[in-house]
């Protein structure tokens, strides 16, 4: 019987976004304590970045901090270089920033669509080519994993422009997969459920909830808790590593709600 590859990012070096805080810094952790030989922490909070980056150096993993406002297209292209020239080339890529900012199809303007789609779909589309850019020439495999989520099926009315950026990401997600197979990089995603996480703490404040909100929410849920980053960290990086060397164009539902299952 062939032993099963280790979860291991040995020698990898993973560029992560939104990874100040949250999913993405959940990520960009446990990538370190997977081996990765180096981390690109790319945020907008500047301090926030390098206090995430300065944790994993202390912890003996080479990191970088990139600040970038994922929303302009040339910060894109440039976070890709920096974490290259600081600690080599971009083996793996965590898409984990995004917005999340409410609005139905009577009230978003089209301002606030234009930019949770310039975050939400075409940062990662800008991230992914280049990255596939640097691979290729040398015939290097690599890994993406896109952070979506459950809303991407349809998500609820207050989240129009939200849901359908991120339907786009998980087009993206199948259409990049299928097209890169044969320079064996691997695309995956992850719809990730209703979360714990300081996005989440902020947008409830921001819309009157009380300061106990989670425990309500979490008392609501079949499995009496939210999802938390540690708990997306680990699948993100299974697929980031060998041990999902087969497996490339999924989107898996990372949520305790069955989509499509009624009573």
């Amino acid at each position: 019987m062939t032993a099963l590859p280790p979860v291991s990012l040995a020698g990898r070096v993973v560029l992560v976004t939104g990874a100040t805080q949250g999913m993405g810094e959940g990520i960009a952790r446990a990538a370190a304590a997977a081996g990765a030989a180096g981390i690109c922490v790319a945020g907008r909070d500047a301090a926030r970045a390098e206090a995430v980056a300065a944790g994993l150096r202390t912890a003996g993993t080479a990191a970088h901090a990139a600040v970038a406002d994922l929303g302009d297209a040339e910060a894109c292209r440039r976070i890709v270089a920096e974490a290259e020239a600081a600690l080599g080339t971009v083996d793996a890529l965590v898409n984990a920033a995004g917005l999340t900012d409410r609005g139905t199809i009577e009230d978003t303007p089209v301002e606030l669509w234009d930019r949770l789609f310039a975050v939400n779909a075409r940062a990662p589309f800008i991230l992914t080519q280049e990255v596939v850019r640097r691979l290729k020439p040398s015939r290097r495999p690599g890994s993406i994993v896109n952070i979506i989520t459950m809303s991407s099926h349809g998500g609820q009315p207050f989240l129009t422009a939200y849901a359908a950026s991120k339907g786009a990401l998980a087009t993206l997600t199948k259409n990049t997969a299928h097209a890169l197979r044969d320079a064996r990089i691997r695309v995956n995603g992850i719809n990730i459920g209703w979360a714990d996480t300081p996005g989440e703490h902020a947008i409830q404040a921001r819309d009157g909830r009380p300061a106990d909100w989670l425990a309500a929410a979490e008392a609501a849920q079949p499995f009496g808790r939210l999802i938390r980053p540690a708990d997306v960290a680990g699948l993100a990086v299974y697929l980031l590593s060998d041990a999902a060397a087969m497996m490339t164009g999924a989107l898996i539902d990372f949520d305790q709600n069955v989509m499509g299952a009624y009573g």
